[in-house]
């Protein structure tokens, strides 16, 4: 029984788990019938990679826009075809709907984009450095002040993540998302991918977005400790122009955890994997059970295609 170290990553959805291969993705939701509905398609839109999405330190950003822009589509399939749509629109889907037509949903979808984005700023660089600038009076040391920032940051994180884990919904999407890591760990493992096989390994994995998160908050601390605390406005325009830089750090060393087990990588990945006890919850047979399906529709012919 071999080891191995897989490119293939997912995401929890409603009812449901998407994954994505070298070459094709895939999304398994459970429909209102109890039945599995598997649905794939290329995980990639042309040929050859484009020069931006391989340059180290480059790729980061582009990478990761294209998973939320994927990651958010599936999400939204997953929650129609899971039968959680409306079973009579209100009177503003209608009248929005009469107004825009066809283009409803993707307007709908936008906004849904912008107000998330909206609040992740409002939460990790308008509020932390709001509220560290009021300590300015009483702290002299511009380093002091970026760790009370970073401090701050990952208090409203953790407790975002705590808080969102409590609530019934987001809970059993957590559960899909711990049945994604298992099933991964047990292909990993090069075992046959059964139910009774992927519940014997952990819910937590070194590459998951929980982890990339949290080294993008850590890494732009760092960087943050870097910027001026002249103005408050000027330092929350230069955090945002940084975001790139960031981002693109972060995603390097998310590749190097996924790669390499030794103390480094080790470091790097405790505090994601600690962070995954509040983003993962232990699934049930149903859950493993569309994440195989979702699995095993993405695993490459080559079997050397999918190596890290």
């Amino acid at each position: 029984m071999s080891e191995k170290k897989t490119s293939i990553g997912g995401q929890a959805l409603i009812e449901g788990i998407m994954m994505r291969g070298p070459v094709t993705s895939a999304m398994a939701v459970r429909l209102p019938d109890g039945s599995v509905d598997l649905e794939s398609w290329p995980t990639h839109k042309t040929k050859t990679t484009p020069w931006y999405k391989k340059t180290y330190f480059v790729r980061g950003i582009f990478n990761m826009v294209d998973t939320l822009q994927v990651g958010f589509t599936c999400l939204m399939k997953s929650a129609d075809k899971a039968g959680m749509e409306e079973d009579q629109p209100s009177k503003f889907d209608q009248a929005l709907a009469k107004l825009l037509g066809a283009n409803a949903n993707n307007v709908m979808n936008a906004v849904a984009v912008v107000l998330g984005l909206g609040l992740a700023l409002l939460l990790f660089v308008v509020i932390p450095t709001g509220v560290t600038s009021l300590l300015r009076p009483y702290v002299a040391a511009g380093g002091a002040l970026s760790l009370i920032e970073g401090l701050v940051k990952v208090a409203i994180f953790v407790c975002y993540l705590g808080l969102a884990s409590r609530v019934p919904d987001v809970k059993r999407l957590f559960s899909y998302h711990g049945g994604e890591h298992k099933t991964i760990a047990c292909y990993e493992a090069g075992e046959e991918l059964t139910v009774e096989n992927a519940k014997k390994y952990p819910r937590f994995h070194p590459r998951c977005g929980t982890s990339f998160l949290f080294l993008v908050l850590i890494i732009s601390i760092l960087v943050s400790s870097l910027i001026s605390w002249n103005s408050p406005l000027l330092r929350m325009a230069l955090k945002l122009l940084t975001i790139p830089v960031v981002v693109g750090i972060a995603y390097e060393l998310i590749k190097l955890a996924g790669r390499y087990s030794n103390p480094f990588t080790r470091v790097i990945s405790a505090p994601g994997l600690w962070l995954q006890r509040l983003t993962t919850a232990e699934p049930d047979d149903g859950m493993l059970e569309i994440a195989i399906a979702a699995m095993k529709a993405v695993i490459p012919e080559d079997k050397e295609a999918d190596n890290w």
